[in-house]
């Protein structure tokens, strides 16, 4: 028996009409992200001072671009501005918000709290946190939903955010400050394992190029084994350790005290302490 073939264009029916607040590297994304995944572009509103050009040619194919006149209700609306211009570009939207408008914000910090205020009061809001792989729809974000969102709502925005990568959710909203230590500040740690891997492969008498090289293939490759896998890391890592071989030596040191595993365990409670402090 054959199973049906998951639909690769879940937006083609997407019901009335979407709006894109901001339009900027993370927005973008998630506006390609849609396009490709079946979004008529006649659905589409997009809210963008500085629109890129890509994002203007959309009106040749029936996206609104910063609408002007009568305005319709949104089923959706996306916020993707920055967090320290969300005070002045919210107001914009209650136009756009109507009693089955779900609001899915990415702005980092910005509380359900905060967007309850900011927007019509009753708006089904959902706050999320996606990460910088959404450029290339390889992140993964993590979702946590107001009281006012439906199951219909919350598969809407499972749909929409999955146009960058996974998608995960959470229903305790306190939680999302460990989110985001761990994932959303994430790749600035693989980023910089790379970089010390140069570092030391340099030190070690590599050339800078060969020591870059080597470390940015090794990470990458790693990532992608680790993506493909059935197994988890600790087994994936059992796997290419030896016995009294060299990687068992490199793991003495990454793994004992003071090292790797306790380095990140501070890391991360100290940017979940700072995400606590910054929503106040």
């Amino acid at each position: 028996m054959k199973r049906p073939k998951a639909d690769d264009k879940p937006l083609r029916k997407f019901p009335g009409r979407l709006v894109l607040l901001g339009a900027g590297k993370m927005g973008l994304a998630m506006l390609e992200g849609w396009l490709a995944r079946g979004l008529d572009p006649r659905k589409l509103t997009v809210l963008e001072p500085q629109p890129v050009k890509s994002v203007q040619a959309l009106t040749r194919r029936g996206a609104a671009l910063n609408a002007k006149g009568r305005i319709a209700q949104a089923t959706a609306i996306v916020i993707a501005v920055k967090p320290q211009s969300a005070p002045e570009a919210l107001p914009a939207l209650a136009p756009y918000v109507g009693k089955s408008t779900l609001a899915v914000s990415i702005m980092a910090g910005r509380t359900l709290a905060f967007l309850q205020k900011a927007l019509p009061a009753g708006t089904a809001i959902v706050r999320a946190m996606p990460n910088t792989p959404a450029a290339i729809a390889r992140g993964i974000t993590v979702a946590c939903p107001n009281a006012k969102v439906t199951a219909r709502q919350r598969k809407l925005a499972s749909d929409l955010l999955a146009a960058i990568g996974k998608v995960e959710w959470v229903s305790d909203e306190a939680l999302m400050d460990a989110v985001t230590a761990l994932s959303g500040s994430g790749p600035a740690y693989v980023f910089l394992l790379a970089e010390a891997m140069t570092q030391a492969g340099i030190a070690a008498g590599l050339s800078a190029e060969l020591a870059a090289r080597l470390a940015r293939e090794t990470v990458a490759g790693s990532g992608e084994l680790l993506h493909r896998s059935d197994l988890d890391a600790a087994t994936l890592r059992q796997n290419v350790t030896s016995p009294g071989g060299t990687t068992a030596a490199a793991l003495e040191v990454l793994m004992g005290p003071g090292g790797f595993h306790q380095l990140l365990t501070h890391a991360i409670a100290a940017a979940t302490r700072r995400g606590r402090e910054l929503a106040g």
